[in-house]
Parts: C-alpha cells; structure tokens; sequence
C-alpha cells in the first residue's frame, strides 16, 4: 500500500477520534506529534488503534499506539504489516 493511501486512511480514522482537526486540514503531515501536537488522550489512542485495525486488517500485538511518537511513525508501521 502507497504511503499516500495509509497517509488517507489515518487522517479519515483521525478525523473520528479526538485529535486536535486543525491539524487535520490539508494533507497530514507525518512529523505532527500524537499526544503533544494532535493532543490525543488515552481513550483517543484506544480508538485510532481500533480504527487502524479494522480500516487495515491489521493488529498492534505487541505493540501499541503509544509504541509511537509522531504520525510518521504510524504510517511506517502500517506500510510494514501491509506489505
């Protein structure tokens, strides 16, 4: 999957969490913070991992979102589990 789709997916899985949506406007920038920049609380993490899971079939077995520090982070776990 191209970086620019998983780029899509997130930001329209983020859209429906608690992320800050200023941040959200125009295209999602990858060095964009989770919890300092986006302000993601716990609940708000819990629900991106469930909408990465079922948005990509994917599961975050040993690892959880908190594993992450920026939004780059995420994409590049989400291209490696979908190659």
């Amino acid at each position: 999957m191209e970086r620019q789709e998983i780029k899509a997916k997130l930001k329209e899985i983020l859209s429906l969490t608690d992320a800050d949506s200023g941040l959200l406007e125009g295209e999602l920038d990858e060095g964009l913070r989770l919890r300092e920049d986006c302000g993601f609380s716990s609940v708000g993490m819990l629900y991106t991992v469930i909408g990465i899971e079922e948005m990509f079939g994917i599961r975050f077995d040993s690892v959880g979102l908190g594993s992450f520090v920026t939004v780059g982070d995420v994409v590049d776990f989400i291209g490696e589990k979908t190659k």
